[in-house]
């Protein structure tokens, strides 16, 4: 709406008022941000693994150490199903990260939507405050003063332009406060925009990898079938994929140990340090309270003995003033003599040193487990089965020539979910050998779970995972004639019979 020519001279502060107005409505648009905050926090979430995935690489080495690395034909497939793994993982991440950004966008959509209309309607009524001020041509606050008309309708009048006054001001703030926020939104949802940009464009490069690796994959298949079957059969290739699973859960549940250890240790650390804290500062107010109660004690003493002197003046009696009660040196800082009587008082105040206490050490929990002690063997006979399919291999059931199965052997379709059984903390995710794409997930009170031979790995080491959460897909890695899910359940490093735990 156009508002109406002010002539000079009259209404100073309504021009103000345009100009104001003018100088928010041609704001800029902020720049568009180069980097994303989706890439930062992936940068930041990849920097916070770097850790301990070092510790888990190196824990796989030891176990391995003692090994050929071309002892197992399977070993040749590690590559390429770790990388098809990643893949998978990484595209079906960048699906829930689109349908989440997306969501948002649609979100601010709607929220911009609402800040323009209300922006409009605030210029609006601006425009028709101003424009009520011109048409009764109020006159400014010193002509009103000297124009000698009855004061009380000048009070009245200087009132009613302060109201005025008050009301432009305030819908000015909200008017400005809501182009803030207009302006904050363009740039959300441009970062917004710009992530799903970053996404499809990763998503295009995930898909072709993909494709290649799976290619790849194929042709050592066809290469390598034959060494497979044969090593399939020798029972001493079984006995060590075995040992390799009992080192590596010893391992880990040691791991496991002395992160809680250390976390507790750091606790108990914490503990005492606010403990010390608490105690210094308690002591610190005794000490305060001392001095002030003895300050005031000598002042007391001081307007006493002034009182005598002044009597004994009066009476003609030439006394000796006392003498003023010694205090131990104080350091004080100079006092302005205009500066407030607070003020001179904090500075006679004792001064607290400040804390020199060591910074806290990061405690490494990232394998700590999720779920308390007892709560997954409350869960005994509850347990629903990881993946969909037939039970082909039973917990004790000879394998040929060969040791007794030390799990299950579930078959399913390539590509299946396959979900965790329960709650807890994944504590292993990565190739091995004789497993192909392994996870284990541990359940506290030294109860876990394993799920190999996968195609896909779906979670990463540290990761807190729900009962039913997909954590990885059923494929045949690791040399596996048969899709499905190699399954077992250990305590204490030992495994038992999951017939009686989950309802298969």
């Amino acid at each position: 709406m156009p508002l109406p020519q002010v002539p000079r001279g009259r209404g100073r502060g309504v021009a103000a008022l345009l100009c104001a107005l003018l100088s928010l409505a041609l704001a800029g648009s902020p720049a568009h941000a180069r980097t994303t905050e989706r890439a930062k926090q992936k940068a930041a979430a990849e920097a916070e693994r770097a850790g301990l995935q070092q510790k888990l690489s190196a824990l796989k080495r030891d176990i391995s150490k003692t090994e050929s690395a071309k002892d197992d034909a399977a070993d040749t497939l590690a590559e390429s199903e770790q990388a098809i793994s990643d893949a998978n993982r990484t595209l079906r991440d960048l699906t829930a990260e689109q349908a989440a950004t997306n969501d948002k966008l649609a979100r601010l959509s709607v929220e911009h939507d609402r800040l323009v209309v209300t922006v409009e309607q605030q210029k609006q009524q601006l425009s028709r405050l101003l424009r009520q001020q011109y048409v009764a041509g109020n006159e400014d606050r010193i002509k009103l003063l000297l124009s000698g008309d009855n004061p009380n309708r000048i009070n009245r009048d200087l009132q009613m332009l302060a109201y005025v006054s008050q009301a432009q001001a305030r819908l000015l703030e909200a008017l400005r406060a809501n182009l803030k926020a207009v302006e904050a939104n363009q740039a959300e949802a441009q970062n917004a925009k710009d992530e799903l940009a970053e996404i499809a464009e990763e998503e295009l490069q995930q898909k072709a990898l993909l494709e290649q690796e799976k290619g790849r994959r194929a042709a050592l298949l066809a290469t390598l079938s034959k060494r497979l079957a044969a090593q399939r059969k020798e029972a001493g290739n079984v006995e060590r994929d075995e040992q390799r699973m009992a080192g590596l859960v010893d391992k880990l549940t040691r791991l496991i140990k002395e992160q809680a250890e250390a976390a507790a240790a750091e606790q108990r650390r914490q503990q005492e340090l606010a403990a010390a804290r608490a105690a210094k500062a308690k002591a610190d107010a005794e000490a305060k309270a001392q001095a002030l109660a003895k300050a005031r004690a000598a002042e007391a003493a001081a307007r006493a003995e002034r009182e005598r002197l002044a009597k004994a003046g009066k009476a003609g009696a030439a006394v000796k003033p006392a003498p003023a009660p010694v205090k131990p040196p104080v350091k004080l800082e100079p006092i302005d003599a205009d500066e407030p009587k607070v003020a001179q008082q904090a500075k006679l105040e004792p001064k607290e040193e400040p804390a020199t206490t060591p910074a806290a050490k990061p405690a490494d929990i990232a394998l700590a487990p999720a779920a308390p002690a007892g709560a997954f063997e409350a869960l005994k006979g509850q347990l629903r089965a990881p993946v969909a399919g037939k039970l082909a291999a039973k917990f004790g059931a000879k394998r040929g020539d060969g040791p007794s199965w030390k799990g299950v052997f579930i078959r399913a379709t390539e590509g299946a979910d396959i979900h965790a059984i329960a709650a807890g903390r994944v504590v292993f995710a990565e190739w091995l050998r004789g497993f192909g794409n392994l996870i284990i997930v541990d359940h506290g009170g030294q109860y876990m779970s394993i799920y190999g031979n996968n195609q896909s790995l779906l979670k990463r080491a540290g990761d807190i995972v729900k009962a039913g959460d997909a954590i990885a897909s059923a494929g045949n890695s690791g040399g596996n004639e048969e899709s499905g899910l190699y399954f077992e359940l250990r305590h204490q490093g030992r495994p038992f019979d999951p017939a009686g735990w989950v309802r298969f």
